[in-house]
């Protein structure tokens, strides 16, 4: 249960509703106890075994003794309501927060974070976790609650009434909690299990979904749902083990207080016959129904125990990720100077440091107004570099300098507010066209619709959109499934251009586009780049994407092998002029002024 002292901040800035529930526990409990001793008290009054003050009729008394039963069962009703108006709309507030904070985690963590984990699971922490934690704070705490505040009061009144008889009553409770103590090791480990299962559900889900066209294409159905199935009855296996640890709560605890009541009945039956104990008839029924109150804050012990080990399972893993600290941090709010170059120098990166380096020993400077071409067969690192270069990872060896100043140290937020980047692996919202552009706006109120139909045109996507019924309007599907793959680089483009970045990145973004197209992009973009200054890094695969490069880097293993302007490149016996020559022969009128 210590994981599930992080909540412990919730429950402070939430204190005074959580006291003013339990003040509401209290006196629903006080008036719940009272209930019994009444009852009681009547049938003693209607046997004459409690005498009726003079002036009083036996009619007026049980009446009046009737009345206060129902009066006292509308006052224990109304607090219960108040009980749930304010330790469960907490819960429930409690919820929204820490689902916010896991949100905001998310978004901090670096890229790093992200190849290492699995969809599925991070869904899993905000959803299925949360809401077994969410049990907790509810009906786990009132219902915890509600027993600690009932059974003193329960035990005051059959303390009143006989001491011995109070104890027979209540006997076969301690064995109760010991057996709750026992079992509730097991129900932990068995709750941990059922978590894990579910994440590994859920993720097989997700990619299912996510891949159900590949599924498709390869007629994989039969394969997918057999994967589906095996993890679904792993997961049925687990939990069926942790219900039947459960199930063994109810009937344990119906037996025990079954007993107790056939205690009541047998021990107090034997005190009425003696005169000196005071115990009546009406005593007896008093105190069989304070066992019967008891009855479902005691049995509740078993299922509050699965809440709060399920809940304990479920924030230990919610704390493990919310412990996880960024590897990329900001390190400076001072602001940014204007961006005059970038420069790497001897610069190496590896994934981990038992890995090999992805790059070795880069050198180059990237600066204003330039356009820098990136070239290099697939695992060249060339994706690697733009990650670099927008301090999505940090160099393992040597510097990435912005101006004059290492690129770690200077204000994160205000430099990659300067940055445009069109990935390599488009990424469209389930949201209209029109919001899918205006996303890579700085500021999203007040982006104009003049300004999205102009990114639009320059990314030469603005034909296909008005050929669409409703335009910009149109609702793209999961990734912008209802577009070709042209069309969504294409409106990725124009989202990076909405922006008006000083640095444009392109990775390998055309290569999902005709060579006429491709021709009228990089065309606007290069008119682009002249009236607003813009630097531009383009990777691409082909030579006609790098066409308007000022400089080239060519990539090969993590290294630079060759670098120089395009034409100095093709005046030498280079890759760079073997993969021109080669793609010259391919596609002849690419290469034609």
């Amino acid at each position: 249960m210590k994981s599930l002292s992080y909540l412990n901040k919730y429950f402070f800035k939430y204190r005074w509703r959580l006291l003013l529930g339990i003040l509401c526990i209290i006196a629903g409990n006080y008036f719940g106890a009272r209930i019994p001793a009444i009852i009681g008290e009547s049938m003693n009054v209607l046997k004459g075994d409690k005498p009726i003050s003079a002036g009083q009729t036996l009619f007026w008394v049980a009446l009046g003794l009737a009345g206060m039963a129902i009066l006292f069962n509308i006052i224990k009703g109304f607090f219960l309501f108040l009980t749930r108006q304010t330790l469960i709309v907490m819960s429930r507030y409690i919820e929204f927060d820490l689902k916010n904070e896991i949100f905001e985690k998310y978004q901090q963590l670096d890229y790093s974070f992200y190849k290492s984990q699995s969809t599925g699971d991070l869904m899993n922490r905000i959803s299925e976790d949360v809401s077994q934690v969410r049990q907790y704070l509810g009906p786990g705490i009132m219902y915890s609650i509600n027993l600690i505040a009932l059974f003193p009061f329960s035990l005051y009144e059959m303390l009143k009434i006989n001491t011995e008889l109070a104890l027979y009553a209540l006997a076969p409770l301690p064995i109760m909690a010991c057996l709750i103590y026992l079992v509730s090791n097991r129900m932990n480990k068995l709750s941990k299990e059922v978590q894990q299962e579910q994440s590994r559900l859920s993720t097989l889900g997700q990619e299912t979904f996510s891949g159900i066209r590949v599924i498709k294409a390869y007629i994989q159905e039969k394969h997918a749902k057999q994967n589906f199935e095996e993890s679904s009855k792993t997961y049925l296996k687990k939990t069926m083990r942790l219900v039947r640890t459960n199930a063994l709560f109810m009937p344990t605890i119906s037996l025990l207080i079954g007993t107790s009541t056939l205690l009541s009945i047998y021990i107090g039956g034997l005190l009425t016959f003696d005169k000196f104990s005071g115990v009546t008839t009406g005593n007896i029924i008093t105190i069989i129904l304070l066992i019967y109150n008891l009855t479902w804050p005691f049995a509740s012990i078993g299922w509050v125990t699965s809440i709060n080990q399920r809940a304990a399972a479920s924030q230990e893993r919610i704390n493990e990720f919310l412990r996880t600290e960024p590897a990329i941090k900001n390190q400076s709010e001072a602001p940014l100077e204007e961006f005059r170059e970038i420069r790497f120098k001897d610069m190496s990166f590896r994934y981990k440091p038992e890995l090999p380096d992805v790059l070795s020993n880069i050198n180059f400077t990237l600066k204003r107004g330039e356009t820098l071409g990136i070239i290099g067969k697939t695992g060249s690192g060339k994706s690697t570099l733009l990650q670099l270069i927008v301090r999505q990872l940090d160099p393992s060896s040597g510097e990435v300098v912005y101006n004059s100043q290492k690129l770690s140290s200077v204000n994160l937020p205000a430099y990659r507010k300067q940055l445009s980047v069109v990935p390599q692996d488009v990424f469209l919202f389930s949201d209209t066209i029109y919001n899918n552009i205006a996303f890579g706006a700085l500021d999203l109120e007040s982006t104009t619709r003049e300004e999205i139909v102009s990114a639009a045109k320059h990314a030469h996507v603005l034909h296909n959109i008005e050929a669409f019924p409703d335009k910009f309007e149109t609702l793209l599907g999961e990734r912008g499934v209802n577009l070709s793959g042209g069309q969504k680089q294409r409106v990725s483009i124009a989202r990076a251009l909405i922006r008006k970045p000083h640095i444009l990145l392109l990775d390998d973004c055309l290569s999902a586009v005709d060579t006429e197209t491709e021709e009228i992009i990089l065309g606007n973009l290069k008119q682009l780049n002249k009236e607003n200054q813009t630097t531009s890094v383009i990777v691409s695969h082909r030579i006609s994407s790098l066409r308007n490069a000022d400089y080239i880097l060519v990539l090969e293993n993590g290294r630079i092998v060759e670098e120089g302007k395009p034409a100095d490149l093709l005046q030498t016996n280079s890759q760079y002029r073997e993969l021109y020559d080669k793609q010259l022969m391919e596609e002849p009128e690419v290469f034609e002024d």
